[in-house]
């Protein structure tokens, strides 16, 4: 697993993050827009073999990098996503604070 490559894709409707090794679907990620400037991840999963190579981590980094092109806040309604932005503060920056 160390040697093979992890790619991310996004979804050809641009809801979501495909992450594939050697041409096997092993994770995804979906999300929805919300108004102009926020977007809800709802789910994330990632393929037993896979879970312990952070993949799902970079299926939440590929959405944030995402939010933060188009200047959106993410609002995280999956655990997984919302487990990630409460271990990292590298998406403090597009975490959505209501206030």
């Amino acid at each position: 697993m160390a040697n093979k490559k992890i790619t991310y894709d996004i979804f050809p409707d641009g809801l979501g993050f495909y992450a594939n090794c050697d041409g096997q679907h092993i994770g995804e990620i979906t999300f929805v827009r919300v108004g102009a400037d926020k977007v809800i991840i709802d789910y994330t999963a990632v393929t037993d073999k896979y879970r312990n190579a952070q993949v799902g981590l970079n299926l939440v980094r590929c959405v944030a990098d995402l939010a933060r092109h188009q200047h959106r806040k993410v609002i995280t309604m999956c655990p997984f996503a919302t487990a990630m932005f409460s271990r990292f503060p590298e998406f403090d920056d597009v975490r959505f604070l209501h206030t």
